[in-house]
């Protein structure tokens, strides 16, 4: 007969629990560590740690076979109750689901396993002393510095994003009376599609659960959005625009005035006429980041351009450079551009002073997405100075 069929009880071992035994234990803290305090944190900084509350309701009743508060001494901390008991406080819940979540804790490294020879749990008591076997919750206090701080930063995201929220609500309104008035004057707005567009994204974002980096982005389009409005209502108010904003228009103002006449005079259906190298579906693989703020798919170039007029002001991207890229490149070539800086938002200091600069190259007929998209699909790392 085999060792195998010999051994009575054989667990599974999980690569995560191998992972925790290999790496040194954390030692005690020195002050008392509160079991209601450390589940009160963890189950603020759950997602730090991967787990659910269905996962911390187990933990809940792990620890409910804890008798004291204070989680001082680790050779008491493992909890010796059966299956069926803990199953018993959680009001019936199924076996294999409580294993179920019980595994997760151990993977998350906020429970440990002490396992008996023959994998039940007890306590054995003689001389030397008392062993104990079963679930340790050690790992709780001994983690409790990097649990409290998982707390602390779930707490200033959730604090941030109630800020965000109200801040949207109160641009929302505005952005709405600036629209109303732009009505009641019949005046032309050239954008009202993407001001519109920009409405609704932000009315969803504002209801469901969003992350801060999404609504930052929403919060910096409104803003555009509300520059945008009152500068064009009110046109001697441009001057007041910020300096940065003043500072890139008049540099590449200047900039445009160093082309020849026979460059700004060149034909601008032959340079658009190249933007239909790119295939729109190429566009979409590589460039999948426009499809999060478009909220449906993109299956055909107006479907694109009209993500593009909504994403723009969240790139800070000025309504003027934006008509200047469409006029200079053609709708589906700025449109396929402005989806490329998207993907590459984090390394792209100033897109509204990059597509400017891209505008003044295809102008001079230097420049079309094909090579920028080649380049974002061989390496999507890729510096925007070599896009």
């Amino acid at each position: 007969m085999s060792y195998h069929a010999m051994t009575p009880f054989r667990r599974p071992l999980a690569a995560a629990r191998t992972i925790h035994e290999r790496q040194p234990a954390l030692p005690m803290p020195a002050e008392s560590v509160s079991k209601w305090d450390a589940l009160r944190d963890l189950s603020v900084g759950k997602e730090a740690f991967g787990l659910t509350d269905r996962d911390l309701t187990v933990l809940n009743a792990l620890l409910s076979f804890y008798p004291d508060v204070a989680m001082d001494d680790p050779a008491r901390l493992v909890v010796h109750a059966s299956n069926a008991a803990i199953c018993e406080r959680l009001h019936g819940m199924p076996c294999s689901t409580m294993r179920r979540h019980l595994a997760r804790l151990v993977e998350a490294g906020v429970v440990d396993r002490q396992d008996s020879p023959n994998g039940k749990r007890y306590v054995r008591r003689n001389s030397r002393g008392e062993q104990r076997f079963g679930l340790d919750l050690s790992p709780l206090p001994r983690r409790i510095a990097e649990i409290r701080e998982a707390a602390q930063a779930a707490r200033a995201a959730a604090e941030e994003i109630k800020q965000l929220k109200g801040d949207l609500s109160l641009m929302r309104r505005d952005l709405l009376c600036l629209l109303e008035l732009v009505a009641s004057e019949s005046a032309s707005l050239p954008c009202l599609t993407s001001y519109n567009d920009l409405l609704r994204l932000s009315s969803g974002e504002v209801r469901r659960k969003s992350n801060v980096d999404r609504l930052r982005a929403i919060k910096a389009a409104f803003a555009t959005a509300i520059e945008e409005l009152r500068a064009y209502m009110c046109p001697h108010a441009a001057e007041n625009l910020s300096s940065t904003d003043a500072q890139n228009e008049q540099h590449y103002q200047s900039s445009n005035k160093e082309l020849s006449e026979p460059e700004r005079g060149k034909d601008m259906k032959e340079v658009r006429s190249k933007s239909d190298v790119v295939p729109l579906s190429q566009v979409v693989s590589v460039c999948p980041e426009i499809l999060t703020y478009c909220g449906h798919q993109i299956g055909s170039w107006h479907d694109l351009l009209r993500a593009a007029d909504t994403v723009r002001p969240m790139l800070g991207i000025t309504y003027s450079v934006w008509h200047e890229a469409k006029q200079t490149m053609g709708d589906e070539a700025a449109a396929t551009t402005l989806a490329a800086i998207l993907q590459r938002f984090q390394h792209i200091r100033s897109p509204g002073a990059y597509l400017r600069k891209l505008c003044a190259k295809a102008a001079a007929g230097q420049f079309t997405p094909a090579p920028m998209l080649m380049a974002l699909s061989r390496n999507p790392a890729l510096p925007s100075s070599q896009l």
